[in-house]
């Protein structure tokens, strides 16, 4: 199972693009709300009804860890110590975890992009505690993917992808949505 966390004010295309691509693929995908009610809010007031509550998600195996950015959405994200526990395990395990756009400053507050390369959204640059800021529009270092914002939300979906089904099968997916028209 892969774990999509939604806080308020997420970034709504950062969220959706990863979860249509992995659906697609045929990836079970859960959205998983970060407050005490299923429905949360995004960054520009669309609301999404998530498939579970934090407290209720079974985090322990789960085959990755993604987070949307957006603001006030990654500061939230920042501040919930189930997540930051959960990023914790997540990275000891060597399991995957990705977060995109203004998001990575949380990866990098837990110390988990010491050592690492990784992209953000600009002006985040200084809250990648540890990593190698590259300016990437998608970055992937171990078990780590960072996106650097909204025109990155795709791409970062397909390495995501990637991960799970392959390249080959990713083109194909790309082709059949016309990514490369």
């Amino acid at each position: 199972m892969i774990h999509i966390f939604l806080a308020p004010g997420f970034e709504e295309i950062e969220a959706l693009s990863p979860l249509d691509v992995l659906i697609r693929l045929g990836k079970d995908v859960r959205l998983v709300s970060t407050i005490d009610s299923l429905t949360v809010s995004g960054a520009h007031g669309v609301r999404i009804v998530c498939d579970c509550l934090f407290a209720d998600a079974n985090l322990a195996d789960s085959e990755a860890l993604i987070l949307p950015g957006g603001m006030p959405g990654a500061t939230n994200l920042l501040v919930h110590s189930g997540l930051r526990d959960a990023l914790l395990r997540q990275n000891e395990r060597g399991a995957l975890i990705a977060a995109i756009c203004a998001a990575p400053m949380v990866l990098g507050a837990h110390g988990i992009l010491r050592g690492r390369k990784a992209t953000c959204y600009p002006g985040f640059e200084d809250r990648l505690d540890g990593a190698t800021y590259t300016a990437a529009f998608v970055e992937s270092d171990g078990n780590i993917i960072t996106g650097c914002g909204p025109a990155a939300a795709l791409t970062f979906g397909f390495a995501i992808a990637e991960r799970f089904v392959g390249k080959e099968q990713v083109e194909q997916l790309k082709a059949g949505m016309q990514v490369n028209w």
